[in-house]
């Protein structure tokens, strides 16, 4: 049966350790759980947000690294694709009240959108061990927290210019969709990289605990 676990030759990522299926023929139900539970997760850090212009800053981000390194980069990219189709459906599980297909042309979508492969890539650092370690877990997440802005600031760009009539510069979208995002990204980084190795140490001393 295919599943969204990580591929052979990777190592576990959290959720392989904290949610063991104790049968085979489980296996895809339980994909689908944490799958859903990622959406959860993400769907709520979405409403912890401000806006400094037309992109919020918002727990988003920080949900993204944290659903993709613990469910590994198969889980956590279908968790925000979920995430992204069900907004799109009407649920309102993104920043702000707006959801439904107008949020195509919102200019936030774009960032939506690379939410689906920064959770891949945080996702692919879990499964190479980076987020057991908090400085490597740092650079992972970082790099991941970038993905975003390398759709996000095109697709807001053209939104911005195109559809709501506002004169783009290349120093007006770097003020509204990158500057602000900055040091709230770097510390949601950090965060993040305090959670997920604190999370494995629990796990481990559990896990002792249970054989001793």
């Amino acid at each position: 049966m295919t599943t969204l676990a990580p591929a052979a030759g990777s190592r576990l990522v959290l959720a392989d350790v904290i949610a063991r299926p104790s049968h085979r023929t489980r296996t895809f139900a339980l994909d689908a759980t944490l799958v859903l539970a990622g959406v959860v997760v993400v769907a709520l850090l979405a409403k912890v947000s401000f806006f400094v212009g037309p992109v919020p800053i918002t727990g988003q981000t920080l949900g993204v690294v944290l659903v993709g390194a613990a469910l590994g980069a198969g889980r956590g990219a279908a968790s925000l694709t979920t995430y992204m189709m069900l907004g799109l459906a009407g649920l309102p599980i993104f920043a702000g009240p707006v959801a439904g297909p107008a949020y195509l042309l919102s200019p936030s979508f774009g960032f939506i959108v690379g939410f689906i492969p920064a959770a891949f890539v945080a996702g692919w650092f879990a499964e190479r061990a980076w987020d057991r370690r908090p400085l490597l877990a740092f650079v992972g997440f970082v790099a991941a927290s970038i993905i975003p802005f390398l759709i996000g600031v095109p697709q807001m760009a053209l939104i911005l210019a195109n559809v709501v009539g506002v004169d783009v510069t290349f120093a007006s979208i770097m003020e509204a969709g990158v500057l602000p995002f900055i040091v709230p990204g770097l510390i949601k980084a950090a965060l993040a990289a305090l959670l997920l190795p604190g999370a494995w140490v629990i796990v481990r001393l559990l896990e002792r605990r249970a054989r001793s």
